[in-house]
């Protein structure tokens, strides 16, 4: 059962979540309709896409019509956005577990606030290896009699917390930043793929960022600072 504090920072972050998945499922719309009628928006960010579109449709009235209350709707939904996402980097900024949590590199305010909320209490964890296998980031087994066969991560536990694990992984790799972690995870990369490279980062970020919370530490860039 989780803390009351931690409900209602998991409301916050679903309800961020969801005004996005909507957000984005409008500007989807939006773009598909149009592209039947030869009008493409191209790459196009998000502060210029009302713009691109009121500039596609200018000269075309009936579609300028159609389009306008789904524009009102995206506004309506993005400002919503930006105001849980400033309650979330207010409760960030003010929150030292989170400020440590985030000297880990890929991990921002959102993955940050995402951790604290769905570990809870991390005394709940006798191991910070036991971490990784209850969001789900640890290889199922099919074992039966003598067969004993490795297969895909489980992807059992919190699917939100495993996502924010995976885009913190991602953004690690894609970073011009060294650590050692990186380099780990780049040799499991030329071996195994980017892809296991990533869901293996992903399980070990879990573990450091548990550990951090535990020892009360911050991220060690190089491992000589590690061993000491």
């Amino acid at each position: 059962m989780k803390t009351l504090r931690s409900q209602k920072l998991r409301m916050l972050l679903t309800h961020r979540k969801l005004l996005q998945s909507k957000a984005i499922a409008v500007e989807n719309d939006l773009r598909a309709t149009l592209r039947n009628f030869g009008l493409k928006v191209g790459m196009v960010g998000t502060a210029k896409f009302e713009a691109r579109i009121k500039e596609l449709v200018e000269n075309v009235a009936d579609l300028a019509v159609l389009v306008e209350p789904l524009l009102v709707v995206r506004r309506a939904l993005r400002e919503q956005i930006g105001v849980l996402h400033r309650s979330v980097l207010a409760i960030v900024r003010d929150d030292e577990v989170c400020r440590r949590l985030m000297t880990v590199p890929g991990v921002g305010p959102v993955v940050a606030l995402t951790y604290r909320a769905t570990v809870d209490v991390p005394a709940r964890f006798r191991r910070s290896k036991s971490v990784g296998a209850v969001f789900g980031l640890t290889c199922s087994r099919d074992q039966s009699g003598e067969r004993d066969r490795p297969g895909a991560i489980s992807r059992c536990g919190d699917e939100m917390m495993r996502a924010m694990l995976y885009e913190a992984a991602q953004s690690m790799l894609r970073s011009r930043k060294w650590s050692w972690l990186k380099a780990w995870a780049m040799q499991i990369a030329r071996r195994r793929g980017i892809k296991r490279a990533i869901v293996a980062l992903a399980r070990r970020l879990a573990v450091i960022m548990h550990r951090i919370w535990v020892d009360s530490t911050e991220f060690r860039w190089t491992r000589e600072a590690t061993a000491a």
